[in-house]
């Protein structure tokens, strides 16, 4: 069963490779992509199955028993966010299929779209089970080399300027966790996670600081976090409908990922969990009023995305066992309703030619489908009972009750607070572009027939409405409205999948959230970790190629 560990990554990167192989053969790219995403999923779902029975899966690469070799890594963490991820990855890559954004889009490459988008998912999945510092950073190389790509599909104005600014500051988040794995290397004489556990604690409490903040700067510029969240509203919504969809899904919570890990394997008895308590409101906070004011629904949506990311760490900060499965939860819950959010609006952008809400009116009536599949995540990222996103903030809310600190019940505010708004800001957009009536110059006299000017009444919500709209904030580069699109079947069943989906993690909300509290334990106990990485005791190495060990249990 190791074996399966290094496939996950293994399958797309030659998937990436075979499909970069036949240019121009669209449907065979197609093929490729599809049975490679399908079979990670498949072994995702394996591979979570195996570490919940049996424990840990350790691979050794190339037989190098760690610290002095690859070890990669596969726990509870670790193996549900391989499954949510490729559930991601495969259904935006059937949307991007029904949408012809490789092949139908004027001036899109259509030979490496396929390709990039595996390598992408290589990337992440890579990042996901790195047992050391270092493949961490090459997990988040190759995801970020791969999103310069995708983000500048099409080679628009509006996409390379964003694009540009992207890449700036993914290079400065790399820079800065190269240098900070420099210091900890430079520290400790290791960049092994589990070595790490072991020797980081034994530093003094000054530097223990130093290499914590270093390695949170980088984290939080790649999750997004206040106030390193500025790059993202301008980022994400420029780029084609499925890239921004798979964008604000995954990439963010890699961040996250990476800050879960830190601080419960590496820094498990950290100093800034207050400093973290901080972020998190501040972050929930900037986070959703810029939310509020705006015009455009993708910048609404990125806006709530930096929100929401407030509550994971909100979470973490607790540092605790049941905080962490509260996060863990919340963050599976998130990728795939953040991801179905904006395919919803990708199909509304199609029928409707734009996303700005001073344009889109009466969409209830001309297109009802869509107008469910936006209502439906819409209410779960509310926080509307009894969907996920309600079981979400209600674990996080009930960890912090317990903790019972001042900064815990002022998050708790906060945290309620942006719920609501975060309801209010979506209900709007969703009033606006799908309840309200189409433009009528005239009204028909209810007599005669006749035409008249139009009534008090509607004089009056007129005048309403544009008074909301001159608080409203447009996007900086908002485009004409276009023509609208045919929309494919298959960009519905996509999108309807993936609604689908959302709602089974509230049917399934019992199996699941026990599974993030056993999940939880494990990151609340480093040491365990530890010892199926290392060996019983943190001078005794493994050996062979690798290992499967059950918690708290002998080997």
């Amino acid at each position: 069963m190791i074996a399966l560990v290094p496939l996950v990554v293994l399958i797309p990167l030659a998937g990436s490779a075979l499909a970069l192989a036949v240019p121009g053969h669209r449907k065979l790219q197609q093929a490729v992509t599809l049975v490679a995403l399908s079979l990670v999923l498949v072994l995702s779902g394996v591979l979570m199955w195996l570490v919940d029975a049996r424990g840990v899966l350790v691979m050794e690469v190339g037989g190098w028993a760690a610290p002095f070799g690859i070890a990669l890594v596969v726990d509870r963490v670790s193996a549900l966010m391989l499954v949510v991820s490729s559930v991601v990855l495969l259904g935006v890559f059937l949307f991007s299929i029904g949408q012809g954004l490789a092949d139908g889009d004027e001036d899109t490459p259509v030979s490496i779209y396929y390709p990039t988008y595996l390598v992408l998912g290589a990337g992440v999945f890579n990042a996901f089970i790195a047992g050391d510092l270092f493949n961490l950073y090459v997990g988040f190389e190759i995801l970020l080399v791969a999103s310069y790509v995708l983000i500048t599909l099409g080679g628009t104005v509006q996409r390379i300027r964003a694009g540009v600014t992207y890449v700036v500051v993914s290079l400065i988040s790399s820079v800065l966790f190269l240098a900070a794995i420099a210091l900890i290397y430079g520290a400790t004489g290791t960049v092994n996670m589990a070595q790490l556990t072991v020797r980081i604690a034994e530093l003094p409490s000054e530097m223990q600081l130093l290499l914590n903040l270093a390695l949170l700067i980088a984290f939080g510029i790649k999750a997004a976090v206040f106030p390193l969240s500025f790059w993202l509203p301008d980022s994400y919504p420029t780029a084609p409908a499925p890239v921004t969809a798979v964008f604000a899904g995954l990439l963010t919570k890699v961040g996250v990922y990476a800050i879960i890990r830190s601080q419960t394997q590496l820094f498990p008895n950290s100093s800034v969990d207050s400093l973290l308590l901080v972020v998190a409101g501040l972050t929930l906070i900037v986070g959703i009023l810029g939310a509020v004011s705006q015009l455009d629904i993708k910048r609404l949506l990125s806006f709530t995305l930096i929100s929401h990311i407030g509550y994971m760490i909100f979470g973490i900060a607790m540092a605790n066992a049941v905080g962490f499965a509260a996060t863990i939860y919340y963050i599976a819950h998130h990728i795939i309703v953040q991801t179905t959010l904006f395919l919803a609006v990708g199909l509304l952008e199609r029928q409707g030619g734009t996303t700005s809400l001073s344009d889109l009116r009466g969409m209830l009536r001309s297109a009802p489908v869509i107008a469910v599949l936006f209502f439906i995540p819409m209410l779960n990222l509310g926080g509307i009972p009894p969907f996920s996103g309600f079981i979400g903030k209600v674990g996080l809310f009930t960890v912090a009750a317990d903790l019972a600190t001042p900064g815990a019940y002022w998050l708790i505010g906060v945290g309620a607070l942006v719920s609501l708004l975060t309801l209010y800001a979506l209900a709007r957009a969703w009033v606006l572009a799908f309840w309200r009536p189409r433009k009528r110059t005239t009204e028909p006299a209810a007599e005669t027939g006749s035409l008249l000017k139009p009534t008090a009444e509607a004089t009056m919500l007129r005048e309403r409405e544009e008074a909301l709209f001159e608080r409203l904030h447009d996007a900086p580069d908002a485009r004409p409205t276009q023509e609208q699109k045919e929309i494919p079947r298959l960009m519905i069943a996509a999108t309807s999948g993936m609604v689908v989906v959302s709602i089974a993690l509230t049917v399934f909300a019992g199996p699941l959230y026990a599974y993030a509290d056993r999940a939880g334990d494990d990151m609340a106990a480093p040491g365990a970790m530890v010892d199926m990485v290392l060996g019983d005791t943190p001078g005794q190495l493994g050996g062979g190629s690798g290992t499967t060990r059950p918690e708290g249990g002998d080997r």
